[in-house]
């Protein structure tokens, strides 16, 4: 029997096969993993609806319309160029190890059949389930010059960054590209890098490229409607179990890992950044609350189909810490990221547990009864050894929402 060495079916039972006529073994359609991704990927889609509500929350209340329409738009504007051609340069054949072929333009011969990356689903649920990582992705950029950039320039943004930034980098880790497992052997689960630190470090050039609001560092930037924040990072955090747990792309004992570890990550953050938020400032407060828990969902994304419970709460705690440090200490270096995604997603992206070349959470992955086991060598390339492909979102989930200061302009 032919072994499956999809990286993202670690831990996965084998699947049943079905014979052919010529003794060879093709991929089967499971039932119970297809429902699963269809599920995770109307969760992965809701967190883009959640995100809007989140960032609408934090900005003022002249800008919450167009502040939610820039993460709306998203769903509209990228789904089209991921089906025209976004999806063939992440995921179709591997051209030198930099971008995809086009075999699969305008979803051409994606349909019922599965597809090596995912030889249990059909190649359109797997196509569907990346959508969604490539709509949120670009989504989170906006946090960043929340209240100061036009709406035919986000357009325009939006499109190039996700045909020529996120289409080749998500081939990069995922599609069997350079960084991939078999090259340089990154090991990003669900979405570190591909999301989070590619969607934070594309804030940070366009936060310095856009410059200050009119205001920074004279008046605050007061948080309008903090229920609404709450709202959406509920709405991310519910999204987020299908982000980590269905980049499994298997209803089985990998996805029950990831879910359990997104849980873990995002309450043990909370009190990371609540800890010393109450230090620093005097107060713990609500907007610092969900912003904990974000940087938390983030900051497990890469590592949580690789660690166990225990671990899970180390990195969460951890990155809410280091979040929160970061976050306060923006003002000295006079950058106006508005909704904090730098130091939210690309900080805490930058997971060592999940991150390779092949980390450490990669190469011992919990097992039952709390023991550690090796994990076994992985080949990459697109056809039948293809690497994780993940969302391929939220380096999640593909979702966090930047927020104001936590102590400052939080009235919760």
């Amino acid at each position: 029997m032919p072994i499956n060495r999809n990286p993202r079916a670690l831990g996965r039972r084998t699947r049943p096969r079905r014979a052919t006529g010529k003794g060879r073994a093709v991929p089967k359609i499971d039932t119970g993993d297809t429902a699963w991704m269809l599920s995770a990927t109307a969760l992965v889609m809701f967190m883009t609806p959640g995100l809007a509500l989140f960032y609408g929350g934090l900005v003022r209340a002249k800008n919450v319309l167009g502040t939610v329409m820039q993460s709306m738009i998203a769903l509209a504007v990228v789904t089209v160029v991921w089906v025209l051609i976004g999806y063939t340069l992440a995921f179709g054949p591997d051209r030198f190890g930099m971008l995809g072929g086009l075999r699969w333009i305008g979803l051409r011969g994606v349909g019922a059949a599965p597809m090596a990356l995912a030889p249990t689903v059909p190649a359109g649920a797997f196509m569907s389930f990346q959508l969604m990582f490539a709509v949120i992705t670009p989504a989170l950029i906006t946090g960043a010059f929340a209240e100061r950039m036009r709406f035919s320039g986000y357009l325009m943004l939006l499109t190039l960054w996700s045909l020529l930034v996120y289409s080749p980098v998500a081939h990069w880790v995922w599609g069997g590209g350079f960084l991939g497992v078999g090259h340089v052997g990154a090991l990003d689960f669900a979405g570190g890098t591909v999301v989070h630190i590619n969607a934070g470090a594309a804030a940070l050039a366009t936060a310095l490229y856009l410059g200050r609001r009119r205001g920074f560092g004279s008046r605050p930037f007061v948080p309008h409607n903090v229920p609404m924040v709450v709202l959406g990072a509920a709405i991310l955090w519910f999204g987020w179990f299908g982000f980590n747990a269905g980049s499994a792309l298997s209803a089985g004992g990998l996805a029950a890992s990831a879910f359990v570890a997104t849980q873990c990550g995002a309450a043990a953050a909370m009190l990371g950044w609540l800890i010393p938020e109450w230090i620093r400032h005097g107060k713990a407060t609500t907007v610092g609350a969900v912003t904990g828990a974000v940087a938390g969902l983030v900051a497990i994304t890469p590592a949580s189909g690789f660690v166990g419970p225990a671990a899970s709460l180390l990195i969460g705690f951890a990155a809410g810490a280091v979040c929160f440090l970061v976050v306060d200490l923006k003002s000295r270096f006079r950058l106006d990221d508005s909704l904090d995604v730098v130091g939210v997603h690309m900080i805490g992206g930058i997971d060592p547990e999940g991150h390779g070349p092949d980390g450490r959470a990669a190469r011992h992955r919990r097992g039952r009864g709390h023991r550690s086991r090796p994990l076994p060598a992985r080949r990459g390339g697109l056809h039948g050894d293809g690497p994780r492909p993940g969302r391929g979102p939220r380096a999640a989930i593909p979702g966090r929402a930047g927020r104001g200061s936590g102590a400052a302009g939080d009235r919760g």
